[in-house]
């Protein structure tokens, strides 16, 4: 008997030593993952230890504390920003989607999701105290129903000054109260929305779009900002993160995206294979081609389609910067902010390449990855506010390249 007693006691201590054993493996694992640079190593780790995920009621605690904090005031004091009503954490070297909307375009969101497997960030603008108020409600809805939004998501809210927005009363939510999934919840939001171009908004208050791309932007090391109505082709935030992680060389770099757009959004191609198939046949061209060819000419559209087919993404070819492209891309490091006077319609992305490319960088063009609008751009018909906001924006990009050369006395480039 004691004998048998004895060999228990030894079973009991050789198995504790085999779990402090396995623990200890773990966390040297741990420890030696942290140092290394491949994405593919940590999704091979977090497959079998995937972490925790937070609960829906940090993520509603969260809401009510961004909201319960009135905001701050941007530089002009027209506009009230709300930092944080969704956060998601992010590794530094990440890729970050980072786009705007009005409240009636967030139904764009979900497209964004089911094709961009990294982080998003997302600043939604509300014109007025009702918007403000769906934002808040939406917010709430989506946090509660959509696992990807409080994992991935985050989510940032822009109103006039004169407006504050409100924690949602979870007994009155009106009819999202009833939704019980997060396709209800776009489903919804389809329902109820009326999208539209942004600076049709019918208020007097213009849509902050500057203001809008630096919110979502803020924090990220490397960043991709679009519209909230284009799409990524499949795959491209895993292709630049392996590319990224594979040297440091880009320092300095944009990593152009070409950009199309679709005439109709049935189906937006997946790779680059479906987009030519696409593009010979008229349903896609290159972004702007009817409202303004220059502002994408650069990117050499007709070079770009007869490139060779390649798997990994890289740099194709470079471009130099003219007046007044406008690319879509990826760039780390020091990347100059938007110029927030540049509001609704007109040159507000012109301007911040022009900067860029004085600031020193270069611009590159992608061989693989692109991005898709959806619906073709038109001239629209003549409207005295775009108009007139055009102009005023017009004049301030002169004053803007003016600025630039006090900014960068020692730079040899000039817009």
């Amino acid at each position: 008997m004691q004998m048998s007693y004895a060999i228990r006691c030894a079973f009991y201590q050789l198995l504790l030593a085999a779990l402090m054993l396995v623990a200890m493996l773990q966390l040297l694992y741990l420890s030696l993952l942290s140092g290394l640079h491949g994405q593919e190593e940590q999704d091979q780790y977090f497959e079998f230890f995937p972490p925790s995920p937070r609960s829906v009621d940090q993520v509603k605690a969260q809401l009510r504390t961004a909201l319960a904090s009135g905001g701050v005031l941007d530089a002009s004091g027209d506009y009230r920003v709300y930092r944080g009503l969704l956060k998601t954490t992010m590794d530094p070297n990440d890729v970050i989607l980072a786009t705007h909307a009005s409240v009636d375009n967030l139904l764009h969101l979900s497209g964004l999701l089911e094709r961009w497997e990294g982080p998003l960030s997302v600043s939604v603008f509300a014109a007025t105290k009702e918007e403000a108020q769906l934002a808040t409600v939406l917010t709430y809805a989506l946090s509660s129903h959509c696992p990807d939004m409080r994992a991935r998501v985050a989510m940032h809210l822009v109103c006039p000054s004169r407006y504050e927005a409100a924690v949602p009363d979870p007994r009155e939510p009106g009819e999202f109260a009833l939704l019980r999934s997060c396709q209800e919840v776009f489903d919804k939001l389809a329902r109820v929305a009326q999208p539209g171009v942004n600076y049709a908004l019918g208020t007097n208050v213009s849509y902050p779009n500057n203001l809008l791309r630096n919110l979502a932007r803020e924090g990220a090391n490397y960043a991709l900002v679009i519209d909230v109505d284009m799409v990524p082709s499949e795959g491209l935030w895993r292709s630049l993160r392996e590319m990224l992680d594979q040297s440091k060389q880009w320092a300095g770099t944009a990593l152009v995206v070409p950009a199309f757009e679709i005439r109709r959004a049935r189906r937006m191609p997946m790779n680059k294979n479906e987009l030519l198939q696409l593009y010979q046949v008229g349903e896609v061209r290159p972004f702007y081609y009817g409202l303004c060819t220059p502002c994408q000419a650069p990117t050499n559209y007709s070079r770009w389609v007869n490139l060779p087919e390649e798997t990994l993404l890289r740099p194709a070819y470079v471009v130099p910067w003219q007046d007044p492209w406008e690319p879509f891309y990826v760039a780390g490091g020091k990347v100059p902010t938007f110029d927030e006077r540049f509001r609704q319609y007109g040159f507000n992305r012109i301007s911040q390449a022009c900067e860029l490319h004085v600031a020193g960088f270069d611009f590159e063009v992608l061989n693989e990855g692109f991005l898709v609008h959806k619906g073709f751009k038109e001239v629209l018909k003549f409207h005295p506010q775009k108009e007139a906001e055009n102009q005023h924006n017009k004049i301030l990009y002169r004053q803007f390249k003016q600025e630039l050369k006090a900014k960068y006395p020692d730079s040899p480039r000039h817009c």
